[in-house]
């Protein structure tokens, strides 16, 4: 009985073939340059941000801008950088900062 069921378990012909195509099928962007004006208003919402308040950000990770909202878990003003749940974001790299009021 379990090699009958065995023959109906899926197959990969081409392991990795997949991840490949999901690969091939992401869409690559470029860094946005923040303007001065711009990198202020960042810099703002930023000191507003500390630990255990609610954000929705936007942040450029890889090849892609990423969008996420969640709690402030961590902030370092020397080392530049916070962390939303378990996400590490760079100041330099956020396009987008909105601190929730509770």
């Amino acid at each position: 009985m379990e090699n009958r069921a065995k023959q109906f378990m899926p197959f990969a012909a081409l392991k990795g073939y997949e991840e490949a195509l999901r690969e091939k099928e992401r869409i690559i962007v470029e860094k946005k340059e923040l303007s001065e004006e711009r990198k202020e208003e960042l810099d703002i919402e930023f000191q507003k941000v500390q630990r255990g308040v609610m954000v929705e950000v936007e942040f450029f990770q890889k090849d892609a801008y990423i969008h996420l909202e969640g709690m402030v878990s961590q902030v370092d003003r020397s080392a530049r950088y916070i962390c939303v749940v378990n996400q590490k974001i760079l100041i330099d790299d956020i396009y987008m900062l909105d601190v929730k009021n509770s």
